[in-house]
């Protein structure tokens, strides 16, 4: 009887370890290893050099920008007002047709309230025609008008209203000048013996007179510095911002 319980608490045992034995086997092999990968870990990895993509797939691209339109330039309007003020002063007596002088802008011009001609702005103006006052008789005139102007280091040609200056001729006053000078040369000669020497006398008096009448003859016309002058376009404008 001893003898057969022996037995049959060794079979147990037996059974107890060959149990346990095959659990450990079996959460072994569920497990895998901590240095293998995890079943398909490779497949969802991306191709070398096709990053967030499908193996063998170039990732898209994005297209660029369209690079900004540039701002539409100024237009102004003909019949626009340009004031100007004159470095120089332009006198007819020493001027001829063609010669230019230098201006700036006195006023800026303004597009749809921003400015398009700043003040400062150079202007290049030419004279259009000259006359200088005659000795005897004649009136001096003096014609000018723009020509170009310089925006913010760009020159642009222009056209644009003239404007003119005139001075009356002294023609009355040197006739009398020239006549007064001719009766004291008479008298002058009448005094010293009459006939021929009145004659000589008359002579030297009337070129006596018309040298006093150039001399002192009318003045010329004239644009002093720092004038102010108004010209008006012609011709629109186009102008770069």
């Amino acid at each position: 009887m001893m003898k057969r319980n022996w037995i049959i608490f060794a079979a147990a045992m037996l059974l107890i370890l060959a149990g346990c034995g095959k659990s450990a086997d079996n959460s072994s092999q569920a497990q895998p290893a901590a240095n293998q990968p995890a079943p398909n870990a490779a497949s969802n990895q991306p191709a070398p050099g096709t990053p967030g993509g499908a193996p063998g797939q170039a990732a898209p691209t994005s297209e660029p920008a369209p690079p900004p339109e540039p701002p539409k330039p100024f237009e102004i309007a003909e019949g626009t007002a340009l004031t100007v003020v004159l470095s120089t002063t332009i006198n007819s007596k020493n001027v001829t047709a063609g010669q230019e002088f230098d201006a700036t802008v006195a006023s800026p011009v303004s597009v749809d309230e921003e400015v398009a001609i700043p003040k400062g702005s150079p202007v290049r103006i030419t004279v259009v025609n000259s006359k200088k006052q005659g000795a005897v008789k004649g009136e001096a005139t003096l014609t000018i008008k723009p020509v170009a102007i310089t925006v913010r280091g760009k020159e642009y040609p222009i056209g644009a209203s003239s404007v003119s200056a005139t001075e009356k001729g002294k023609g009355k006053r040197s006739a009398i000048m020239t006549g007064g000078g001719a009766a004291a040369g008479a008298l002058i000669g009448g005094l010293a013996g009459g006939g021929k020497g009145a004659a000589i006398g008359a002579a030297v008096g009337g070129g006596g007179g018309l040298a006093a009448s150039a001399g002192t003859g009318g003045k010329n016309a004239e644009f002093a510095a720092e004038s102010r002058l108004t010209f008006k376009l012609t011709h629109s404008l186009t102008v770069d911002r």
